[in-house]
């Protein structure tokens, strides 16, 4: 929402901050999150310009009566209009979000927004399943009966024929929610994943570096003008690093992944940490491979089919097992 000349400001302060040409891993991905409504051919070659080559498209459903449940006000038939405009202006790579397990969504409606994301081309594909977390809007509809939530049987089957028909169009999962052709994964959620640095920018982003985690302050106000001694940006949610935690985090978050975890270092340090830790996380991995929730390979812990359906509730029990 940015007008295009504060994004000139934007772009050229993080330029001369930051070397964004290039990463250990070759070219840098700078990646800018994007409403079919706001994309116009000057916004994307400004961005083109400054360094962006990678747009992340929040089509949500190609439903309009789902976007109005959503509360999301675009037209379906702009998100193919912005992904084209992004690619004349030499945005390379493009994503697509969207959302199952809206209200009133059926399985066929499901599969229709799927292949029309397939059909636009595009790179990377984000399905979330939709969640009612506390204090939000939705919640509040939900509430006052403005709607039933989707039944979970259909949720699952949604789930499940988003991994098929993907990977039928080359789309492979990387992550629970998260699809891309080989190669084209994205770094930024990868990095989340594996509890790697990110700086925190602006009112209510989160921030984790060195293994301390924080977000800044909400009220833009505030962000602005109650600047701590030392210059940053007041901070709340402040988590200072915690071995235990870590521990569990780097599990649960890895377990996501479709590359599975390395366990045994961690195992080592479980047991530092948390005696006794060690025996119950291999408990526990019998447990889950023998009920086809987990497979382990060349030494390498990975959730099967039905253990990503479930991958909330054996994070929960990853913890107890590290807690004791």
């Amino acid at each position: 929402m940015l007008r295009v000349d504060l994004w000139d400001r934007v772009l050229r302060t993080l330029s001369e901050r930051f070397d964004l040409s290039e990463t250990a891993s070759g070219r840098a991905e700078f990646t800018v999150e994007c409403n079919p409504e706001t994309v116009t051919p000057e916004l994307m070659e400004r961005l083109r310009a400054g360094g962006v080559n990678r747009v992340s498209m929040g089509a949500q459903s190609f439903e309009s009566r789902h976007l109005k449940t959503l509360e999301r006000r675009h037209d379906p038939e702009n998100v193919a209009r912005a992904i084209e405009i992004a690619r004349r202006a030499g945005i390379e790579r493009q994503s697509i979000d969207l959302i199952f397990g809206v209200p009133g969504q059926t399985l066929a409606d499901w599969q229709a927004d799927l292949d029309q994301a397939i059909g636009l081309g595009t790179e990377h594909v984000s399905c979330y399943n939709l969640t009612y977390e506390p204090n939000t809007a939705m919640t509040a509809r939900l509430k006052r009966g403005e709607f039933v939530a989707a039944d979970e049987d259909v949720e699952v089957e949604m789930y499940e024929c988003t991994r098929e028909r993907l990977a039928a169009a080359g789309l492979m999962r990387y992550e629970i929610s998260n699809y891309a052709k080989p190669g084209c994964e994205a770094r930024h959620n990868l990095a989340y994943w594996r509890q790697e640095s990110w700086l925190a920018a602006g009112p209510s982003a989160s921030g984790h570096v060195g293994h301390w985690r924080w977000k800044n302050v909400a009220r833009l106000d505030d962000y602005l003008h109650a600047a701590s001694e030392d210059g940053l940006p007041p901070a709340t949610d402040v988590e200072a690093p915690d071995e235990a935690r870590l521990l569990q985090e780097t599990f649960w978050t890895g377990l996501r992944l479709a590359a599975g975890v390395e366990p045994e270092a961690l195992l080592m340090r479980s047991e530092t940490v948390r005696p006794g830790s060690r025996l119950r996380l291999e408990r526990l991995r019998e447990k889950l491979v023998s009920s086809g929730q987990m497979h382990e390979q060349s030494s390498v812990w990975r959730l099967t089919d039905a253990g990503m359906l479930q991958a909330d509730a054996i994070a929960v029990d990853v913890m107890a097992a590290i807690d004791g």
